[in-house]
């Protein structure tokens, strides 16, 4: 086979609770992630040594050396086969960089799929998994898209089914943020204030409402931890959220360590609707509707 082509999705993080700093310089989270329709396809293709080329909106944005994380996902796939490999990787990006939708976990994830294929592996999605864990805290996501609750670092995953599709409008900032950056503003802003911060835990009222896909629902319960420090380090960002409540969003919050924002809307047509005000009036630059939950990466 010479070349192979995965399509994987980004994500909301539709509840992201972030528990106290631990001394390994993580976090415990409990973390609901939840895949939608705007995707990055990553092409593998026959070649001597493992490289990458990226193309598409956001590809100057991208590095190609091998802080990559496509690189490191195929070359942590070739070390645990016991063989050197190599492939081109032609990432085609739709998924915006550092906007805190996994732009950089979905192509390690594709990377893993397209190479297991490319290589004529055929390791089971468990192997996959656990190379994917040790890449980064949303990889393992990336590989199964749906719903999902990830606890520990992120990494320990339960699917959730849901009750229905949920409709969303997504508004990608100019610019991205350090998720590093991101966290350690949280922490900073969590000892500033010197309140106690409690262990995470899973709110069963959005448990419900992905459960039986009332949007009304969800929308009132969408929680992120980590949106008060990008709203410091990017306080462009409040308007944003504002403006989409008041254009009727369900619910409006920073995805994941943003600066990208979700809207919540109640079906496709308002979700189009959503997307069209925002950028009409200048709330948002662009501003793109999608859907979920959709399959985590698979081959196309």
């Amino acid at each position: 086979m010479s070349s192979v082509t995965v399509r994987v999705p980004a994500k909301v993080n539709v509840q992201l609770s972030v528990g106290p700093l631990r001394e390994d310089g993580y976090h415990d989270l409990v973390n609901v992630f939840h895949a939608v329709s705007i995707f990055d396809e990553v092409v593998a293709k026959e070649s001597e040594a493992i490289t990458v080329r990226v193309n598409g909106k956001w590809s100057d944005q991208v590095p190609v050396d091998d802080s990559n994380l496509a690189i490191r996902a195929a070359r942590a796939l070739a070390k645990h086969a016991g063989r050197t490999y190599g492939a081109d990787l032609v990432i085609n990006k739709d998924i915006p960089v550092a906007g805190g939708m996994a732009g950089g976990s979905a192509d390690a994830a594709g990377a893993l799929v397209a190479c297991n294929e490319l290589w004529g592996l055929g390791l089971p999605l468990e192997d996959l998994m656990e190379i994917a864990g040790d890449l980064g805290s949303d990889v393992p996501f990336s590989l199964i898209g749906g719903t999902a609750v990830g606890t520990g670092r992120g990494e320990q995953l339960s699917e959730l089914p849901t009750g229905g599709t949920f409709h969303w409008v997504f508004a990608p900032a100019i610019g991205g943020l350090s998720t590093a950056s991101v966290y350690a503003e949280c922490d900073r802003l969590r000892q500033a204030s010197g309140a106690e911060v409690p262990w995470p835990q899973l709110n069963d009222s959005l448990m419900e409402a992905l459960g039986t896909g009332d949007a009304y629902a969800l929308g009132s319960n969408l929680s992120n931890d980590l949106q008060a420090a990008a709203l410091t380090l990017r306080p462009e960002l409040g308007p944003t959220l504002d403006a989409g409540r008041q254009h009727g969003a369900l619910g409006a919050i920073v995805s994941g360590s943003g600066p990208t924002c979700a809207f919540l809307a109640i079906d496709a047509t308002h979700a189009r609707d959503l997307a069209e005000s925002l950028t009409a009036t200048g709330a948002a630059r662009t501003a793109v509707a999608a859907h979920g939950p959709v399959q985590g990466a698979v081959l196309i």
